[in-house]
């Protein structure tokens, strides 16, 4: 198996798919591996670029919360946060000086009134503001919506002005002790994204393999944000890529180039050809 993130892994920062890293993928598919995405995003959010490769059956999306078996048109495998427990965390986020939205049920969700406050939010993340432009239903109060849907959610996300990284650092380390119930991790510069300790890109990809009859040490892992340390921890072979913190890189086996070198691109044809 060839499990990697999308964002800051398999795509440059343009958010496109670099030939060479196409190339890459469509050898392994070649060679009988399982190609399989695992990103933070929902499914309807990930690029027509790699949506459509046809080698790519099963996606592991919004940070392991759910694999989706798109062949079959099911899902395998959930790690949702109750309602009750995210409607808990939502009335803590509303101390802090940030914004927040959800992924429920393969959408995004966010209250009309955050959306019309992003943009300074996101001076260093244009990419990301993009996505949170076109991937967002803007509702009137997001909790009560939550509350009317009566549904568990996927993903929280919250998002610091760019000046606020110490807040930042200190949530990160204070939400899971407020709520064990929680992983929280981060994608980018300027976001914590909460899930599940049910979830987690880890344990979704073990799960896929486990169904596919693919052994631990059998599978090619490629990640750069603290979302896909535990993933590169438990492939038998995890790569960092050059653009990743710190963390990341010392969760890993190897490190490659960056992104927009097409790091993934080189290990995977080392190891192909080897």
């Amino acid at each position: 198996m060839l499990a990697f993130d999308l964002d800051g892994t398999l795509l440059d920062d343009a958010k496109a798919l670099p030939p060479e890293n196409l190339r890459a993928l469509t050898e392994a598919a070649e060679r009988g591996m399982h190609i399989v995405p695992a990103t933070g995003r929902i499914l309807r959010g990930i690029p027509e670029a790699v949506r459509a490769l046809p080698f790519i059956r099963y996606y592991i999306v919004s940070n392991g919360a759910a694999v989706f078996d798109t062949e079959q048109d099911s899902c395998l495998y959930r790690g949702d946060i109750p309602l009750e427990l995210a409607l808990r965390v939502y009335d803590y986020l509303d101390t802090l000086p940030v914004l927040y939205d959800c992924y429920q049920d393969e959408n995004g969700w966010m209250s009309r009134s955050m959306y019309e406050r992003a943009a300074p939010y996101f001076v260093n993340e244009p990419g990301i503001l993009k996505l949170v432009e076109t991937l967002r239903i803007r509702v009137d109060d997001l909790k009560q919506t939550l509350r009317e849907h009566g549904r568990p959610v996927q993903k929280i996300q919250l998002y610091f002005l760019p000046g606020d990284r110490e807040e930042r650092r200190r949530q990160l380390r204070r939400i899971p002790e407020l709520f064990p119930e929680l992983d929280a991790t981060t994608s980018v510069s300027n976001n914590i994204e909460l899930n599940s300790v049910r979830a987690g890109k880890g344990r979704a990809m073990l799960a896929l393999a486990e169904r596919l009859g693919v052994a631990p040490e059998e599978i090619m892992a490629f990640g750069d944000g603290t979302n896909d340390s535990a993933m590169l921890r438990a492939a038998g072979l995890g790569v960092a890529m050059g653009n990743s913190a710190a963390e990341v890189k010392a969760a890993a086996d190897e490190v490659t180039d960056s992104n927009n070198d097409a790091g993934l691109a080189k290990v995977v044809l080392r190891v192909l050809n080897a």
